[in-house]
């Protein structure tokens, strides 16, 4: 290896432990659930990377302020020998200006798309439903992140599933508009809605 090749190498490695060491505690505790950077990958914790800054501290503030349930998931990075714990235990220890700079931080990492199976055969009609009874709050499929609604293409399966379950049993507030529009769902569309979702990735 000549002279130049190990300055760039050093300079490399200079950078990434810089940034690693940089990311303040609270967030590497959302790290150690949510995975690298937001992208989780387990089924059960939703991908937050990407989402807009105003959807993310929202939602934190719904933990805190007891309006939204936490739902105990064991840590995948980090120590892994720690006792499972759910969003509010881990919200409460956050100070406001906190909850802010956790959205900001990942607001700003990109969305990546979850890998999973899905049923070919409902996408199509997943498409439609969406576009009729989802699209106006949720833009661009469900993509969008300007819309401040949370990003639903892509996101995980079981994790929509326990969401919707959520809203269904008033443990998670659902605003009016939202409401009219879950309650006339037939089971068999919100089967292809998340068909549809699952499909792009």
């Amino acid at each position: 290896m000549n002279m130049k090749t190990l300055l760039i190498f050093l300079l490399a490695v200079a950078t990434n432990v810089t940034y690693a060491a940089s990311t303040p505690d609270f967030i590497n505790t959302c790290l150690d659930c949510h995975g690298p950077k937001g992208v989780s990958g387990h089924s059960e914790v939703p991908i937050i990377a990407g989402a807009s800054a105003y959807f993310i501290e929202a939602s934190l503030f719904a933990y805190k302020d007891d309006i939204r349930p936490g739902v105990k998931s064991k840590f995948y990075y980090g120590d892994l020998k720690r006792q499972k714990t759910d969003m509010k235990a881990i919200v409460e220890k956050l100070s406001d200006q906190q909850i802010t700079e956790a959205a900001n931080y990942f607001a700003k990492q990109t969305f990546i798309s979850a890998k999973q199976p899905f049923d070919n055969k409902l996408v199509k009609l997943g498409k439609k439903v969406h576009s009729i009874r989802c699209e106006k709050c949720h833009g661009d499929g469900g993509t969008s992140v300007d819309d401040d609604s949370g990003i639903l293409a892509g996101q995980w399966t079981p994790y929509l599933k326990l969401s919707m379950k959520h809203f269904k049993e008033g443990t998670r507030e659902m605003d009016k508009k939202m409401k009219k529009k879950v309650d006339k769902l037939k089971d068999s569309q919100w089967q292809a809605l998340l068909a549809y979702y699952a499909s792009q990735q």
